[in-house]
């Protein structure tokens, strides 16, 4: 099978050393532009990947995103995410990254070329054919990654994987892939850009669809949030001043007394 490495293809600008910086900033506007449609275009796909976690989530399984360098990084952002957005376990969805916690912040050489640490990775947290593994490579060869489904596919555990480039080794190893062909990048080879741009639409949307069929949101209002800071309790109190009719005073009450917002709306009364 045919396979190109679009994300590693020249940029279509060169001497960008000699634009100005308005020409800089216009140009990686034009190319950001091209990501929300490549993302439109494999809809199929997301779905079909979306479909299985809501399923596996709904039957006790976990979801956990694994990649290297800015894809596992993306991996854990939208993971770490889900427990305030959604009031969900910490334990739901998880993010795995080559070169563990420390790799989040810098680069740990050759990390992403083992092809054992993964599923090492993966054990640690006792995996189990209930969850759901999507594998994170831009350029869809990475080894880390390919070699942790490869194993979860042995183990029948679920895959999925999120590549921009078409008939990548990633894509072909994934039971359920999700290819989002963005092109060459503004400067060339840089994956962190458009790629990761697409991850990041990838992702937001794999979890909040997911969060919502799992029951996580009310008409479209994040009831399960944590109220972790001033800013999420001011628009707890306007959620419950909305659905129930009543004072910021009453509101506030009630998210003292329940500390969140689906329990405060279902234990109200007049």
């Amino acid at each position: 099978m045919n396979f190109t490495k679009t994300t590693e293809q020249d940029s279509n600008y060169n001497h960008l050393e000699k634009m100005t910086v308005l020409e800089v900033l216009t140009n990686i506007n034009n190319e950001d532009k091209k990501v929300a449609i490549a993302v439109e275009k494999a809809l199929p796909q997301i779905e079909a990947l979306t479909h299985k976690i809501v399923q596996q989530l709904k039957n006790g399984g976990r979801l956990f995103y694994i990649g290297a360098g800015t894809s596992g990084r993306l991996g854990i952002l939208d993971a770490s995410e889900c427990p305030p957005t959604f009031g969900v376990p910490h334990e739901l969805v998880l993010g795995l990254i080559a070169g563990g916690d420390y790799a989040i912040r810098k680069a740990v050489e050759f990390a992403e070329d083992s092809k054992t640490q993964g599923w090492l990775d993966l054990q640690e947290h006792n995996i189990t054919k209930k969850d759901v593994v999507v594998g994170i490579a831009a350029s869809g060869t990475t080894p880390y990654v390919i070699a942790a489904l490869e194993k979860c596919n042995e183990n029948n555990i679920i895959t999925g994987s999120i590549s921009c480039n078409k008939n990548s080794p990633l894509s072909n190893t994934a039971q359920f892939n999700i290819d989002v062909i963005v092109g060459p990048e503004f400067v060339t080879g840089s994956s962190r850009m458009k790629a990761g741009t697409a991850q990041k639409l990838v992702l937001n949307m794999l979890s909040t669809t997911t969060m919502i069929h799992l029951g996580k949101i009310k008409g479209n209002k994040m009831v399960d949030m944590q109220l972790s800071n001033n800013k999420l309790v001011e628009r707890g109190e306007k959620m419950l001043m909305s659905e129930l009719n009543i004072n910021q005073e009453k509101a506030n009450e009630l998210l003292a007394k329940f500390g969140n917002v689906r329990e405060a709306i279902l234990n109200y009364t007049l």
